[in-house]
């Protein structure tokens, strides 16, 4: 049977009583009361099996027994403190690196001001960053590999925890040149007998029948794009693309129209490149997440980087 380990605060008041040759005295260094004091070390006698203290009315002193437990104490408590000591040293070392993963419209557009954000608070922390699609944060968040991750997925896997730090809107967006650039425009005239007014928004059928530039399956964007296009009615891809810029450029060479988020072309609608084109009765909005192991209390850079992404939205 393995024999019960002695409470280390009463090794270290047996020391403070060999030191001080009283009681009375190693208690008050204890920050406890004497009575206190008395009753630990009775205790530590019982579980120990041998006489510790000699107690009389000019004071407390160690039995030869004592003397002996309290050199091996000694040694104990230096072991003890080297092992605190260790672990809190590693405990800085895990605590000044953070390793995080953000799908591609996250990385590229937002997280960039929350490490400055960041780096402003805690000025030391190393943070260790990996630009993947939503669906592979949520496998690396899932197996261990990073400690919080960002995505723009509305799905989660029930392995993890998630958390909403911001709101982004999908567009659809096509070149200058084509059919649907002028829908939403002011009307100017009747249009043709048969023929969409330029000034109606584009419908779901619309959207749903013409074949698109998309990002790969895994992707934040072509996720919610297959959420909110669903049935026999919609037209396969044009073009399966692995980046917002390869999305980009395919539709502004007038390969075809793309939904991508609003955060990755509003360069390119700023400066006409790309037409942004409305939609009357799809919820383009979605919420972007923060996402770490279920069942694991965020902490540290992680928590904090997590707080600045959902203060930098609201602000």
């Amino acid at each position: 049977m393995t024999p019960r380990w002695p409470d280390l605060a009463s090794l270290e008041l047996l020391l403070l009583v060999a030191e001080q040759g009283s009681l009375g005295k190693a208690a008050k260094l204890h920050g406890i009361t004497q009575a206190s004091a008395s009753r630990r070390l009775d205790t530590l006698e019982r579980e120990l099996g041998v006489p510790l203290l000699h107690r009389s009315t000019t004071g407390s002193r160690l039995t030869p027994q004592g003397q002996v437990v309290a050199d091996w104490a000694r040694a104990t408590l230096t072991a003890a403190n080297d092992l605190i000591t260790g672990v809190q040293a590693l405990r800085g070392r895990r605590d000044a690196r953070v390793r995080v993963a953000a799908s591609m419209t996250v990385a590229e557009y937002l997280m960039p001001g929350w490490l400055v954000a960041l780096r402003r608070v805690l000025p030391d922390v190393e943070v260790g960053l990996r630009v993947v699609n939503s669906g592979e944060v949520c496998r690396m968040a899932t197996d261990g590999e990073i400690d919080a991750g960002f995505i723009e997925s509305p799905v989660v896997p029930r392995e993890l925890t998630s958390w909403p730090v911001a709101e982004d809107r999908l567009v659809v967006v096509v070149a200058p040149g084509h059919a649907w650039a002028r829908r939403g425009e002011p009307l100017r005239g009747k249009p043709l007998r048969g023929e969409p007014s330029r000034g109606e928004p584009l419908s779901r059928a619309d959207l749903a029948a013409t074949p698109l530039v998309v990002r790969e399956p895994g992707s934040g964007t072509r996720h919610a794009l297959d959420r909110l296009l669903t049935g026999p009615d919609v037209a396969p891809p044009i073009l399966e693309l692995s980046s917002n810029a390869a999305v980009k450029v395919a539709v502004e060479t007038g390969v075809a129209p793309a939904v991508l988020s609003r955060l990755a072309v509003a360069a390119e609608l700023r400066d006409g490149r790309l037409i942004e084109v409305p939609v009357a009765d799809l919820d383009l909005r979605r919420p972007l997440l923060a996402v770490w192991r279920a069942r694991t209390r965020l902490t540290g850079p992680a928590a904090e980087l997590v707080r600045l992404a959902r203060t930098a939205a609201r602000g």
